[in-house]
């Protein structure tokens, strides 16, 4: 695996770099985005006790809060993807600090604009809406607002919340730097009997080895590292749902899980439908983790044996380039339009594409409204790599369909349906090479690969969700997160999830500690909702036709203006209703008969 020769980043070839010199010439133009916010900022205070003179004064402070925003947006964005280049440079870990810093100090000063908003009368705000143009931007925006009222704080508090900010989100900080940054995993030997240094970016891959000793080594470094920081780490992750619970008590929600939904107008029914929708699918779930322990013939099936696939094939390396000609292939029923812009993406700089020393581990899309659309990823050959490239240009894609016909003040994306258009990528892609695939057991493979997307995507998801459901209820009626406690509620769900085919380990419990997610509460279920809404409509698009297609990529350019559940309906989905969710339950239960059948 080679990952004792793993490169620096300054000798990684510009050519595998995404080409985020494009946002900042130099520092200085960074700089003087910052300090350009900063003086708006100024001078925007002058607003304040004025927003309901007229509604051209609304207009303006509107319009100049958006350009304040963007700015820092940018700067924020840029320095985040610096850091993530190489998460040990100190020049950039002090330029993140630097934007995180002038955020909360700017969106203080900006605080007043809401509770400002709301203490105006329904009456007079729609008033305004009427008899002022330029506020029709502004129209969902500020409905929302009124649907909000209750919640929004004094304008004293609102400003005393902000200039918390980058405290009360230190939680996440502090995770990130232990995790991406000063843990170490130490090395193994792979299945060559070479020693290899374990890091994020190759764990799945170790975990993914036909070698079970390799899985059991990699399995037992990887959380002998987290236990013996379990303490701090619990200590860390209970200060983040405490912050949680108080923020929605103080803004006077039931409960945090109905503050951090409510954001988006969506009901508690829509998170405990998909746990219950899921719950009830378990047993499909230990039913193939019995078929997992039967064809790989263990006498106990293990955490480290969930992972790898039950048909060992030759190996098999898919460059980069033979990848996008795959996805291309794959993403054929998204039409033309799609396909030309997704290959321009990619050849324009979108990319970052390879592992080096020191760079944030996963894949992810990130960018401004103003900048690419860019895509962090630690590619690495494998057919699995070619799935996140589709899941990560289909946010790449949504961003730039959307920053294309969207204001600034709505082009941005809910969780809910980001996911949407990544995991509508992958599921294109998975139909389109099961249906290709003239060998048998490369079919297997592909079928056994599906079979994991639903089980790592909609079930695992679904696992942190109550996870999270459980830790914060605990919370709110006056527990406390202690290390045991949470080792003993995570490994009674992963038993309750995986079922009696596998055998009990005493690492599994420490799995929540690794989990970055949590650090941003009560989003993770989207991951889920998304890949139920995504099956749904990637079946409308294959049986439909251009209507079908098109609907879904007008869903695509429509960013926040509206409800993320009226949104979907645009693209043929009503999240309300459990069907989604069973519809990929029962699309999981058909592959796990057609998987039992093959063997």
């Amino acid at each position: 695996m080679g990952n004792m020769k793993l490169k620096n980043r300054d000798e990684v070839s510009p050519e595998f770099k995404w080409h985020i010199h494009r946002m900042y010439a130099d520092d200085d133009a960074w700089n003087e985005d910052l300090s350009t916010a900063e003086k708006l900022a100024e001078e925007f205070s002058d607003f304040r006790g004025h927003l309901g003179d007229n509604a051209g004064v609304l207009a303006d402070a509107l319009e100049m809060s958006d350009r304040i925003e963007l700015l820092l947006e940018k700067t924020f964005v840029y320095s985040r993807m610096k850091l993530d280049e190489d998460n040990r440079v100190s020049k950039h870990q002090a330029m993140h600090d630097k934007a995180q810093r002038y955020i909360a100090k700017i969106y203080a000063v900006l605080s007043f604009v809401t509770p400002e908003i709301t203490s105006l009368s329904e009456e007079i705000l729609l008033s305004f809406l009427a008899e002022e143009p330029r506020l029709k931007t502004y129209d969902h925006l500020i409905r929302d607002l009124i649907r909000k009222k209750k919640h929004v704080l004094s304008a004293d508090e609102e400003n005393l919340m902000a200039r918390l900010g980058e405290v009360l989100g230190s939680s996440g900080t502090i995770f990130t730097m232990l995790n991406d940054a000063d843990m170490d995993f130490g090395t193994i030997e792979d299945e060559d009997g070479e020693e290899t240094i374990l890091t994020h970016g190759n764990y799945i891959n170790f975990m993914r080895s036909h070698d079970r000793r390799v899985r059991e080594d990699a399995y037992r470094c990887c959380y002998t590292s987290y236990k013996g920081l379990i303490n701090t780490l619990a200590s860390n992750y209970g200060c983040n749902v405490k912050t949680d619970v108080i923020t929605s008590r103080i803004r006077k929600y039931p409960s945090a899980r109905s503050a951090a939904l409510s954001s988006g107008k969506i009901s508690e029914t829509v998170y405990d439908n998909l746990i219950s929708a899921v719950r009830d699918t378990l047993p499909t779930l230990h039913e193939y983790m019995a078929l997992r322990k039967k064809v790989l013939g263990l006498s106990e099936l293990k955490m480290h044996d969930v992972y790898v696939p039950l048909v060992e094939l030759p190996e098999r390396t898919i460059s980069f380039d033979e990848a996008v000609e795959i996805s291309l292939k794959g993403l054929a029923p998204l039409g033309d339009e799609y396909l030309l812009q997704f290959k321009k993406g990619i050849d324009g700089g979108w990319i970052d594409i390879y592992e080096n020393r020191g760079k944030t581990s996963g894949a992810y899309s990130f960018g401004s409204y103003n900048s690419d659309p860019f895509v962090l990823m630690n590619y690495d050959n494998r057919l699995e790599d070619v799935f996140t490239l589709v899941h990560e240009m289909g946010h790449s894609m949504n961003s730039f369909y959307t920053r294309s016909n969207q204001p600034f003040v709505y082009g941005d994306h809910s969780i809910f349906t980001a996911e949407v258009a990544s995991t509508v990528n992958e599921s294109l892609l998975m139909k389109h090479l099961l249906a290709s695939e003239s060998d048998k057991e490369m079919h297997k493979y592909i079928l056994n690969m599906y079979i994991e997307a639903f089980r790592t995507t909609l079930f695992r998801q679904t696992m942190f969700a109550e996870f999270e459901h459980l830790t914060h209820r605990h919370v709110e009626e006056g527990g406390s997160l202690t290390a045991d406690w949470l080792n003993q509620t995570y490994d009674e769900l992963n038993t309750a999830y995986f079922g009696p085919a596998l055998s009990h380990d005493e690492f599994i419990r420490y799995e929540w500690a690794r989990i970055p997610h949590f650090y941003r509460s009560f989003y993770v279920y989207q991951y889920a909702t998304g890949y139920s809404a995504a099956t749904a409509i990637s079946k409308l698009i294959l049986e439909g036709g251009a209507k079908e297609r098109d609907s879904y990529i007008e869903f695509l350019k429509c960013g926040t203006n509206d409800y993320p559940v009226e949104l979907l309906k645009i693209a043929g989905v009503d999240m309300e209703s459990e069907e989604p969710v069973r519809l990929a339950m029962d699309t999981f239960e058909a592959l796990v008969s057609e998987l039992k059948g093959l063997f």
